[in-house]
């Protein structure tokens, strides 16, 4: 399932981003990158543990717990902290899967990886290419999205970041471990608490509604790993 959510980030949000990402100092991209993705990966990136990285990642993180879409599509039950990256002319990353677990830098504890995430930090009229180019049974999406708008994945989807050809492409990228480790659940989840959204606003008939919801629960509640 891929899932584009508009407006996670608002105008002070990525104005603040911006004044703590500007002048940090970044270095290879490759220094987080598995062995394979090392190999096709060209970009730059802000170090994990750099305060800039920290602060900007705490904004984040504070504007997902508020966004029901996200909430919805992700089932998060860890967040890994974002990471942000940037393309300028010439640089791209190749086609690549994102590793199955991750180690939360400072800690001993690891996520298993369900959901990879894209947030869009530049405006797409600020650079050319840069396109992030998802695949699943459908085909090649190619996504370039709003400056605060996001794009969530399967981490298991082959993809890639296109060559930016002019400008610079800012991003934060993190992943998610899911609730609901499969996609198919995930998906049928996220249609499902959608339509309910929907006929809630529409003042739907409050008996099937109240169907409908406790349907979504019980499926969650036989999926559900917490």
């Amino acid at each position: 399932m891929i899932v584009r959510i508009p407006r996670v980030l608002d105008t002070p949000a990525l104005s603040a981003i911006d004044t703590l990402v500007r002048e940090a100092s970044w270095e290879d991209g490759r220094a987080t990158a598995g062995f394979q993705s090392a190999q096709v990966k060209h970009n730059l990136q802000l170090a994990q543990d750099s305060p800039a990285a920290r602060q900007a990642g705490d904004i984040i993180v504070r504007a997902l717990g508020h966004h029901p879409d996200f909430i919805s599509a992700a089932l998060p039950r860890h967040v890994y902290p974002p990471l942000f990256n940037r393309y300028e002319p010439g640089m791209s990353f190749g086609a690549h899967v994102d590793n199955a677990v991750r180690q939360v830098p400072g800690t001993h504890h690891r996520l298993r990886i369900d959901v990879s995430v894209t947030l869009f930090l530049s405006a797409p009229e600020d650079y050319d290419g840069g396109e992030l180019v998802i695949e699943d049974t459908f085909g090649a999406h190619a996504v370039k999205l709003a400056a605060g708008d996001m794009v969530i994945y399967p981490a298991s989807s082959l993809h890639k970041v296109q060559p930016v050809t002019r400008g610079v492409r800012g991003a934060a990228f993190f992943w998610v471990q899911s609730m609901v480790r499969d996609d198919a659940a995930r998906t049928l989840l996220f249609e499902m608490d959608t339509a309910i959204r929907e006929l809630t606003a529409s003042s739907a008939d409050g008996g099937a509604l109240l169907r409908l919801a406790g349907c979504y629960h019980n499926l969650l509640r036989h999926w559900a790993d917490v």
